[in-house]
Protein backbone atom coordinates (compact mmCIF):
# COMPACT_ATOMS: atom_id res chain seq x y z
CA UNK A 1 0.00 0.00 0.00
CA UNK A 2 2.67 2.28 1.07
CA UNK A 3 3.63 2.04 -3.44
CA UNK A 4 0.38 3.63 -4.13
CA UNK A 5 1.14 5.86 -1.91
CA UNK A 6 4.02 7.38 -2.72
CA UNK A 7 3.05 6.68 -6.72
CA UNK A 8 0.51 9.56 -5.43
CA UNK A 9 3.21 11.90 -4.32
CA UNK A 10 4.89 11.05 -7.67
CA UNK A 11 1.66 11.89 -10.05
CA UNK A 12 0.54 14.88 -7.85
CA UNK A 13 4.07 16.52 -8.54
CA UNK A 14 3.85 16.00 -12.49
CA UNK A 15 0.44 17.43 -12.40
CA UNK A 16 2.23 20.13 -10.92
CA UNK A 17 4.76 20.60 -12.73
CA UNK A 18 2.88 20.17 -16.07
CA UNK A 19 0.30 22.85 -14.82
CA UNK A 20 3.15 25.22 -14.06
CA UNK A 21 4.25 24.91 -17.44
CA UNK A 22 1.09 25.28 -18.93
CA UNK A 23 0.05 28.07 -17.11
CA UNK A 24 2.07 30.42 -18.90
CA UNK A 25 2.43 28.53 -21.98
CA UNK A 26 -0.70 27.31 -22.61
CA UNK A 27 -1.68 30.70 -24.28
CA UNK A 28 0.61 30.35 -27.10
CA UNK A 29 -0.35 26.97 -27.69
CA UNK A 30 -4.24 28.45 -28.30
CA UNK A 31 -2.61 30.74 -31.06
CA UNK A 32 -2.20 27.40 -33.40
CA UNK A 33 -4.91 25.40 -31.58
CA UNK A 34 -8.05 27.74 -30.68
CA UNK A 35 -10.07 25.13 -28.96
CA UNK A 36 -7.19 25.20 -25.93
CA UNK A 37 -7.83 28.71 -25.13
CA UNK A 38 -10.87 27.06 -22.95
CA UNK A 39 -8.62 24.41 -21.18
CA UNK A 40 -5.90 27.67 -20.75
CA UNK A 41 -8.82 30.03 -19.58
CA UNK A 42 -9.76 27.96 -16.06
CA UNK A 43 -6.21 26.87 -15.88
CA UNK A 44 -5.36 30.93 -15.24
CA UNK A 45 -8.36 32.00 -12.99
CA UNK A 46 -7.19 28.95 -10.85
CA UNK A 47 -4.10 30.54 -10.61
CA UNK A 48 -5.01 33.65 -9.86
CA UNK A 49 -7.29 32.45 -7.09
CA UNK A 50 -4.35 30.58 -5.65
CA UNK A 51 -2.22 33.33 -5.86
CA UNK A 52 -4.34 36.22 -5.37
CA UNK A 53 -7.18 34.80 -2.80
CA UNK A 54 -4.80 32.08 -1.17
CA UNK A 55 -7.31 29.35 -1.93
CA UNK A 56 -5.44 26.03 -1.49
CA UNK A 57 -4.40 23.91 -3.78
CA UNK A 58 -5.65 20.73 -4.44
CA UNK A 59 -2.48 18.80 -5.62
CA UNK A 60 -1.05 20.16 -2.68
CA UNK A 61 -3.74 18.49 -0.36
CA UNK A 62 -3.10 15.65 -2.06
CA UNK A 63 0.73 15.17 -2.16
CA UNK A 64 0.49 16.19 1.49
CA UNK A 65 -2.20 13.22 2.48
CA UNK A 66 -0.47 10.45 0.19
CA UNK A 67 2.94 12.04 2.12
CA UNK A 68 1.76 11.28 5.45
CA UNK A 69 0.48 7.94 4.18
CA UNK A 70 3.78 6.91 2.85
CA UNK A 71 5.58 7.65 5.93
CA UNK A 72 7.25 10.85 3.85
CA UNK A 73 8.27 13.94 5.54
CA UNK A 74 5.57 16.73 4.96
CA UNK A 75 6.04 19.32 2.77
CA UNK A 76 7.25 22.75 4.27
CA UNK A 77 4.84 25.75 4.85
CA UNK A 78 5.60 26.89 1.41
CA UNK A 79 4.24 24.07 -0.14
CA UNK A 80 4.77 22.12 -3.77
CA UNK A 81 6.99 25.69 -4.89
CA UNK A 82 9.17 26.04 -1.49
CA UNK A 83 9.75 22.86 -1.79
CA UNK A 84 10.49 21.72 -5.57
CA UNK A 85 10.51 24.89 -7.31
CA UNK A 86 11.88 27.94 -5.50
CA UNK A 87 15.06 28.27 -5.38
CA UNK A 88 16.22 26.00 -8.29
CA UNK A 89 13.88 27.43 -10.93
CA UNK A 90 14.08 30.67 -9.49
CA UNK A 91 15.94 32.60 -6.52
CA UNK A 92 14.07 31.44 -3.29
CA UNK A 93 12.80 34.81 -2.29
CA UNK A 94 11.61 35.57 -5.77
CA UNK A 95 8.29 33.64 -6.06
CA UNK A 96 5.99 36.56 -6.25
CA UNK A 97 8.21 38.01 -9.50
CA UNK A 98 7.84 34.64 -10.52
CA UNK A 99 4.19 34.47 -10.44
CA UNK A 100 3.42 38.08 -11.72
CA UNK A 101 6.12 36.90 -14.99
CA UNK A 102 3.90 33.65 -15.48
CA UNK A 103 0.59 35.78 -15.59
CA UNK A 104 1.99 38.10 -17.74
CA UNK A 105 3.08 35.71 -20.00
CA UNK A 106 -0.36 34.32 -19.95
CA UNK A 107 -1.39 37.82 -20.69
CA UNK A 108 0.63 38.57 -23.63
CA UNK A 109 -0.52 34.85 -25.34
CA UNK A 110 -4.09 36.55 -25.00
CA UNK A 111 -3.35 39.36 -26.34
CA UNK A 112 -1.77 38.02 -29.24
CA UNK A 113 -4.65 35.19 -29.65
CA UNK A 114 -7.22 38.31 -29.73
CA UNK A 115 -5.01 40.13 -32.64
CA UNK A 116 -4.78 36.54 -34.32
CA UNK A 117 -8.46 36.43 -34.25
CA UNK A 118 -9.55 39.69 -35.57
CA UNK A 119 -7.05 39.70 -38.31
CA UNK A 120 -8.86 36.58 -39.23
CA UNK A 121 -12.50 38.12 -39.36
Amino acid sequence: MKNVHIATVIAAVAAHFGYLIYLPSGGFLALRWRRTFWLHLPAVCWGIGVVAMDLPCPLTTLEQRARRSAGMDPLPETGFVGRYVAGVVFPANRTRVAQALAFIAAAVSWIALAVQTRRAE
